[in-house]
């Protein structure tokens, strides 16, 4: 058949071994048609081809983010103001100043998640004082990784805190001489307390919701993603926060492709869930946009291990393996694949001990389980998950924590992990990821910088320059390699003949580049199945149309998402420096957690 679409004239990556790069390709029906020359290529257009000049860009497969909570981020993405790359504590308080005079009551000012206080140029957290002299009426909640958040005045009021309030579950409120809450918020021993504050702030309307979920989805577009491994999150209950995610695939409106996970929500009813949902669904249900992938990551609130690095590890109590093991049996008896959060080496062998058991019985070694994140993996622990057919997902989350792990644990610790080039020498499935994003930010150049630099976002080196990954072992873990976690690596991730046509036509040269710029980065042609999802200059005209962000008051309409326009990590006395020697100093960050 005559090709609907050729893009000539550029540097395209394809990932296929027979044609690693080319400079045009065909596609026809949503997938690669053929890939080669021009001349090769342009031969075969008729009247009705549309043909795009690639003016000597970079072309990419389509990035793949194998751990994204991007149908829970969608409910709320018009909300949330985003410091992720803000440069400087003065522009981050200019920005929750200004949203405060414009959010109406009762809603808050939220800034979830995908920043920390070494990005800043001053080198520390914004100061209470500071949070309500920006909003001194409107509530304000800002979260700090998964270790902690700060409220100001408006929000403790809004809650109605006081010297009587008791700890919830999970968590403390730091308290004055006077035991009245402080506003802030410490996750101790877990992220509960986190979790149950911000849902009390108002949600949008399900109208809002659809408007957000397609804005978010773009500001992903932008960075050329173009699939995501979805996982859940604590607040998604299936099937009904679904609806809106589900709507839009039924209105054709989807512009990533999405395989999602089923995450346990209450505790003590996690395999009573998981039961019903064994029956209500399967793996592989629904379409090539959107479909169930399975069960996790939180499979039982007993074996969560949340990573706050500021608090010894978590030891998870001895009722976990019994919680976990009644779950693995069904979803191995079932032949559901399933992925599990895991960033402690000691709870991964706790983890490992149950999948062995299970799997005498059940061979799981088909199913495409896998560890999400696993920052101590041990050489022990990753030959026993290659043994039954695992792999792992890995994320920048250490990008966003390193100087806190590195107070906690040392120098030679940090070193290697999470252990990727291990990883990739044993064969192990291994797909990169952010995250986002609550955390770690959703942007997928960042992780890719840190993998190939092994930097923080505030400029200490992690990792030596024999562990970092190179720009093409990068690429291809986002791509290839995180469509193994989905079972879509035979028609994902690469650009080969009869591959989904999910591309990306980068704004810089990805392989030539200073290392830094590799943050900056973006796509200017975003194509999903061949359709154009985003297009940016030259590209404009191609974009599809988007629905003005709402409500008109949101954050994203008045500052965007991720903010790339200064990607050099700062240059402060605050954050640990390690140097090529590996020596390491401090002054001390001042982040008052």
């Amino acid at each position: 058949m005559a090709p609907e679409t050729i893009l000539f004239g550029g540097r395209v990556t394809t990932q296929d071994p027979s044609k690693l790069e080319v400079t045009a390709l065909s596609i026809e029906s949503g997938r690669v048609a053929a890939i080669g020359s021009n001349d090769e290529i342009l031969a075969s257009a008729i009247a009705s081809t549309e043909v795009i000049d690639l003016e000597n860009r970079r072309v990419i497969p389509g990035l793949n983010d194998s751990h994204l909570h991007v149908i829970r981020a969608g409910l709320f993405a018009n909300l949330e103001l985003r410091w992720d790359g803000t440069p400087t504590i003065a522009e981050a308080m200019r920005q929750l100043k200004d949203q405060a005079q414009r959010t109406p009551p009762p809603q808050w000012v939220r800034v979830i998640g995908g920043w920390n206080e070494f990005q800043f140029a001053e080198g520390r957290m914004p100061t209470f004082q500071e949070i309500n002299e920006a909003a001194p009426d409107t509530p304000v909640f800002i979260l700090h990784l998964y270790d902690s958040a700060m409220l100001n005045k408006a929000a403790i009021r809004a809650l109605g805190l006081d010297e009587n309030t008791k700890n919830p579950p999970g968590g403390l409120f730091a308290r004055d001489h006077r035991g009245k809450p402080m506003g802030l918020l410490i996750a101790e021993p877990n992220a509960l307390i986190l979790y149950s504050t911000i849902a009390n702030a108002p949600k949008l309307s399900r109208v809002d919701q659809l408007n957000s979920t397609r804005h978010f989805m773009r500001e992903l577009n932008r960075f050329g993603v173009t699939s995501v491994a979805d996982a859940g999150g604590g607040g998604q209950n299936y099937p009904n926060d679904y609806d809106v995610i589900n709507q839009l695939e039924k209105d054709g409106h989807l512009t990533l492709r999405i395989a999602y996970s089923l995450f346990a929500q209450k505790p003590g009813e996690e395999l009573s869930d998981y039961l019903r949902w064994l029956n209500m669904t399967h793996p592989g249900d629904g379409s090539d946009m959107l479909r169930v992938n399975g069960a996790g990551e939180n499979l039982v609130w007993s074996a969560a291990d949340f990573e706050n690095f500021l608090q010894p590890r978590p030891d998870l109590k001895p009722v976990m393996e019994s919680e976990l093991e009644a779950i693995v049996f069904k979803l191995a008896e079932a032949k559901w694949p399933w992925r599990i959060h895991a960033t402690y080496d000691e709870t991964i062998d706790r983890f490992l001990n149950i999948f062995e058991r299970v799997h005498q019985e059940h061979p799981i070694d088909g199913l495409r389980w896998f560890i999400d994140h696993a920052e101590t993996v041990t050489s022990r622990n990753l030959d026993r998950i290659k043994r039954m057919g695992g792999g792992i997902a890995i994320q920048h989350r250490m990008a966003y924590q390193g100087e806190y792990f590195i107070r906690r644990y040392g120098v030679e610790e940090v070193k290697r992990h999470p252990p990727i080039r291990e990883m990739l020498k044993m064969g192990l499935p291994v797909g990169a990821g952010t995250d986002g994003t609550r955390v770690a930010s959703y942007h997928p150049w960042t992780c890719l910088w840190w993998l190939v630099t092994g930097k923080t976002v505030g400029g200490t080196v992690l990792q030596a320059s024999e562990d970092c990954l190179s720009r093409e072992e990068a690429l291809r873990l986002y791509t290839q390699g995180s469509a193994w976690f989905s079972g879509e690596d035979e028609h994902k991730g690469t650009l080969s003949p009869g591959s989904f046509a999910d591309l990306a036509v980068l704004s810089e040269d990805y392989f030539s580049i200073e290392p830094d710029r590799i943050r900056s980065l973006e796509s200017v042609l975003t194509l999903v199945g061949g359709k154009v999802v985003y297009g940016k200059g030259n590209y404009a005209n191609f974009s599809p149309d988007l629905p003005p962000v709402s409500p008109d008051w949101s954050p994203v309409a008045h500052y965007g998402g991720y903010n790339n326009s200064n990607t050099t990590p700062p240059s402060h006395e605050h954050a640990p420096i390690m140097a090529a020697d590996g020596r390491v100093w401090t002054t001390g960050c001042g982040c008052g957690v």
